[in-house]
C-alpha cells in the first residue's frame, strides 16, 4: 500500500499501536547536519518539566514511549529517527511535537527534507510529508495529537528563523544562557527547563481596547502579545499590515455559528488586527453563494459586533423570500442573500477589488475561514493565480470538515513568482493554543513579504 502524500496542515489518523517518526534530508559536505526531537505537552499544550524534551543526549523519556533512535547515512542522504509508542504515553500526555534543529546553518540549506511516518511493527510507510525551508534554523515537521481515543498525526512543516529558542517559547521552555554572553549556536539541543514566556513590549494599546468588558479585554492583551512574539520568531517583529477578515457563511458552517465557534474565531483574529494593523480596524466579509461585505470591525466594538453579525442565512423550510427581512438591525446584512453553498471565488474576486480600489502603505494579509466543500477549483485557481502580483497575502484556514480542493493544493501549484497562498486545517480551532493558532497563522506571511518586497509588488 503506497503510503500518504500529506500537504501542510492536512491529518490522518493513525492505526499502527507503535510508529517511527524519519526525518531524512540530503547536502553537500558544506550542508548543515540536522538532530530529531520530541517534545511531549500536556493538556495546556506546555512540557511538565525537562524530561519532556527527547533528543539524541536524553534519549527516551522516562515512560519509555518516546525514543531517539540515531541516525543512519547513505549515499541517498542521511535520516534521524524518533520511535513513539503510543500505548505507552502516559494519560496527561495529548500531543507528541515532532521537531528538528539545525547544526551549522539553515534548513534551507538541505535538500529533499521530508518527515515520514512508519508502522514499527510492519515497517510500512503510513505517511510522507514533503517540507520546504529558507532561512529555519529549528523546525516542527509534524505533530501526533489525541482527538478523542484516537491518536492523529498532523503535517506541520513549521520554521524558527530564531532557532531553537523561539521554538521553545511555544511550550514553556527556555534555554539557559551565561547573562551577558552570546554563545554560538549548540552542537546539541540542551535541556529544557521550565520558564514563564517574558512579556512581549512590542504589543502596544488600540483605540477603543479600553472600552472593552475585563475579561476580553484581558484576553486581547494576552493574544496581542502572543501575536508579537510569533512574529519575532519569523523574523519579522514590528512589521505593520492591513488585515481583513472572511468567513464562510455557508449552509454546512450553522453548526459553528451555533457553537459559538466562529465567534471565538474572529475575538482571536481581531487580537491579530489590533497587533499589525495601523488603527486595529477589520474589514470583514461574508460568502456562501454570494459574497457580503460586513461592517469594518474596530476592537472597541467587539460585543456588538459579534452579536450583530456574526451570523449565516436565516431561510425558510421551504422556500427563500425575495423580501428584506424585516427587523434587521442598522448595519446588520440580510444574509438570506448571501445563500448556502460555495463560492469563495466570488469573495476573492470582491477583496481583490477592495485592495485595488483602496490601496494602502502596508500590505494586505486576508484571513480566509471555511469548513470545506471547495468545489469552484478553476475559478479560485484563477483569482489567486491573478492576484500573485497584488500586494495581498492569502491565509486560508480549514475548520475541520473536509474537501478544500485547490485552497489545500496551491502551495504545490508551480508558475507563481511568489507564493502568495497559505494554508492549513484543524479539526477544533477552539482547541488549539493561542500561539499554536497564531504560529500557524503567521508562519509564511514574513517570508511572503520578503520575497514580494524582493520582486517590487509591495
Amino acid at each position: 500500500m503506497t503510503a500518504t502524500s500529506m500537504s501542510k496542515g492536512a491529518n490522518l489518523p493513525v492505526a499502527a499501536e507503535s510508529v517511527q517518526i524519519v526525518l531524512g534530508w540530503a547536502g553537500g559536505a558544506a550542508a548543515p547536519d540536522a538532530d530529531a526531537s520530541a517534545l511531549l505537552l500536556g493538556a495546556g499544550g506546555r512540557v511538565r518539566d525537562d524530561g519532556d524534551f527527547v533528543f539524541y543526549n536524553q534519549p527516551q523519556h522516562a515512560s519509555g514511549a518516546v525514543r531517539h533512535l540515531g541516525k543512519r547515512r547513505d549515499a541517498g542522504g542521511t535520516t534521524d529517527t524518533l520511535g513513539v509508542d503510543l500505548r505507552a504515553l502516559e494519560p496527561d500526555i495529548e500531543r507528541v511535537v515532532l521537531c528538528a534543529s539545525a547544526d551549522g546553518g539553515t534548513f534551507g540549506e538541505l535538500s529533499g527534507l521530508t518527515l515520514g511516518l512508519l508502522d514499527t511493527e510492519t515497517g510500512r510507510e503510513l505517511a510522507r510529508f514533503e517540507m520546504e525551508a529558507t532561512t529555519e534554523t529549528a523546525f516542527i515537521g509534524g505533530e501526533l495529537y489525541l482527538r478523542g481515543d484516537q491518536w492523529k498525526f498532523r503535517a506541520v512543516g513549521q520554521g524558527y528563523a530564531s532557532g531553537l529558542a523561539g521554538l521553545a517559547t511555544d511550550f514553556g521552555i527556555s534555554v539557559d544562557e551565561e547573562p551577558g554572553v552570546s554563545t554560538p549556536a549548540p552542537t546539541a539541543p540542551p535541556v529544557a527547563v521550565i520558564d514563564v514566556p517574558p512579556s512581549v513590549s512590542a504589543s502596544r494599546l488600540t483605540k477603543g481596547e479600553e472600552q472593552l468588558p475585563v475579561d476580553m479585554r484581558k484576553r486581547l492583551s494576552l493574544r496581542k502579545e502572543q501575536v508579537a512574539v510569533s512574529l519575532r520568531k519569523h523574523g519579522a517583529a514590528g512589521v505593520r499590515a492591513r488585515v481583513l477578515l472572511v468567513l464562510d457563511a455557508s449552509g454546512s458552517m450553522s453548526f459553528l455559528y451555533a457553537k459559538g465557534v466562529v465567534a471565538d474565531v474572529v475575538e482571536r483574529m481581531a487580537a491579530v488586527a489590533a497587533q499589525l494593523d495601523d488603527d486595529g480596524v477589520m474589514q470583514a466579509w461574508a460568502f456562501a453563494s454570494q459574497a457580503a461585505r460586513l461592517p469594518d470591525l474596530g476592537v472597541g466594538d467587539l460585543p456588538e459586533w459579534l452579536e450583530l453579525h456574526v451570523r449565516v442565512g436565516e431561510l425558510s423550510l421551504f422556500r427563500r423570500s425575495k423580501k428584506p427581512r424585516k427587523g434587521l438591525l442598522p448595519g446588520q446584512v440580510d444574509m438570506r442573500t448571501v445563500g448556502i453553498q460555495n463560492e469563495e471565488q466570488k469573495v476573492i474576486a470582491e477583496v481583490r477589488t477592495y485592495v485595488r480600489e483602496h490601496p494602502a502603505p502596508d500590505p494586505t494579509l486576508v484571513l480566509f475561514f471555511s469548513d470545506g466543500g471547495v468545489y469552484r477549483n478553476k475559478e479560485i485557481e484563477k483569482e489567486l493565480r491573478e492576484a500573485v502580483e497584488e500586494p495581498i497575502f492569502w491565509q486560508f484556514v480549514g475548520l475541520g470538515r473536509s474537501n478544500y480542493g485547490v485552497l489545500e493544493r496551491f502551495d504545490t501549484l508551480a508558475g507563481r513568482r511568489v507564493d502568495n497562498v497559505g494554508f492549513f486545517a484543524v479539526d477544533d480551532i477552539r482547541g488549539l493554543p493561542d500561539a499554536e493558532l497564531y504560529d500557524r497563522l503567521l508562519s509564511e506571511f514574513p517570508a511572503w513579504m520578503s520575497a514580494a518586497r524582493r520582486l517590487g509588488i509591495i
